[in-house]
């Protein structure tokens, strides 16, 4: 019985461990490339090389901490310019070069833990930060039900995603499905179009504004 009880309470103290470690930091996210994400084989095809080595991802932090420093309420941006299709099985788009937009509430600490959070969520994608800026920053969520239907980011005058739930009006090739999966890890998205898909920083060697492109995803993230 002594045995039966310590193994409980070893597998309990576990348990609580892991929901303490998945729920460190949790929010909002939103991401935009100029390639089509919900689409056809065909269409997709048609795209590899020539789109898709452009990007906006957001997150909006509910609640939690990074490195020890408490991120509630704050967002940071990331903008990449990559060497080929973000997400193609058949060519390899890094490296990429990426600016980092920090909400301009955040701390000199804060800044530094949300350059580490958004570099460890994006990976290769925001690997080469070449430009740092500071910005008001608002992403909001739309939902039908529990399901993300849409949202807003908007960084300044410097990014800005407008992104809407996908109608049968944007089918093209007739069988679309989810051709690539988010750029970073989610813990649930849905793909929309972009409305709206706009950079106008410095840094890139490019600018963009891209409009009504079934390019969008919204969703959550939880680490």
């Amino acid at each position: 019985m002594r045995k039966l009880t310590l193994v409980f309470s070893i597998c309990f103290a576990a348990l609580l461990v892991s929901t303490a470690n998945a729920q460190q930091i949790y929010g909002e996210y939103i991401e935009s490339r100029n390639a089509d994400v919900y689409t056809g084989h065909c269409f997709a095809m048609s795209e590899v090389n020539l789109m898709g080595d452009q990007a906006i991802v957001g997150w909006r932090v509910s609640k939690g901490e990074w490195n020890g420093v408490k991120l509630d309420g704050l967002s940071v941006v990331g903008v990449a310019k990559a060497s080929g299709t973000l997400g193609s099985a058949f060519t390899n788009p890094f490296p990429a070069k990426a600016i980092l937009i920090f909400d301009e509430k955040a701390t000199p600490a804060q800044r530094d833990a949300l350059k580490a959070f958004a570099q460890e969520m994006g990976g290769e994608l925001l690997k080469n930060v070449v430009r740092t800026e500071s910005a008001p920053i608002t992403l909001n969520l739309e939902f039908h039900g529990e399901h993300p239907s849409g949202g807003k980011l908007q960084a300044g005058e410097l990014a800005s995603i407008i992104a809407r739930s996908i109608t049968p009006k944007d089918t093209i090739c007739g069988h679309e499905q989810v051709y690539y999966p988010p750029l970073t890890p989610t813990s649930h998205t849905m793909p929309t179009a972009a409305t709206l898909d706009q950079f106008k920083g410095e840094g890139l060697g490019v600018t963009w504004t891209l409009r009504e492109k079934r390019s969008a995803f919204v969703g959550h993230f939880a680490r």
